[in-house]
């Protein structure tokens, strides 16, 4: 015995199409064409923008003076986190401020800034870089949804390369 038929057939969008175009118009507000023009609509504020980016170069800075410290602590790791470092200082780059790509290695005077203080041992010292690398890319994390396009993917890849550190950074050590 075949089904009877449907007494009624709702009308208008159903609720997967509903649920899919307001997913694929979040998608659509998300990106951005490169212009530019979006960080300031959706951020508020261009100022806010200014000033995540600000904060990301320094917090690069940062970084960077604490491989610094640790390779003027123990030169021997310079094979090892040298390369980590030069990724820092791209970063920086990346927010938009210029770097000296001077290497305390090469220099033979370097000048830590004086809150990195480096353990004794070679392997505490990687484990503290880790740790900042690790904290820095879960700021930058949080930061995302406060900015638009093109500074949410730059701190998006630079929080994920900041997370690839601290891994390589604890992994060797073992």
């Amino acid at each position: 015995m075949p089904y009877p038929p449907q007494p009624r057939v709702p009308s208008g969008p159903r609720r997967r199409s509903l649920l899919a175009s307001v997913a694929g118009g979040a998608l659509l507000v998300g990106c951005s064409d490169g212009t530019g023009e979006s960080e300031e609509g959706a951020a508020g504020s261009p100022s806010v923008v200014e000033r995540v980016r600000v904060r990301a170069a320094r917090d690069s800075r940062g970084i960077v003076e604490r491989y610094d410290a640790v390779l003027a602590a123990h030169p021997t790791l310079a094979q090892r986190v040298g390369p980590l470092r030069a990724e820092a200082l791209r970063h920086v780059e990346a927010f938009g401020e210029k770097v000296t790509t001077a290497s305390p290695t090469a220099s033979g005077s370097a000048s830590p800034s004086p809150s990195a203080t480096v353990p004794a041992t070679e392997k505490d010292a990687l484990a503290q870089l880790a740790a900042a690398e690790r904290a820095l890319a879960d700021r930058r994390a949080e930061v995302l949804l406060e900015v638009p396009g093109e500074l949410a993917r730059l701190l998006a890849s630079v929080a994920a390369a900041g997370a690839a550190h601290a891994y390589l950074l604890t992994e060797g050590a073992r």
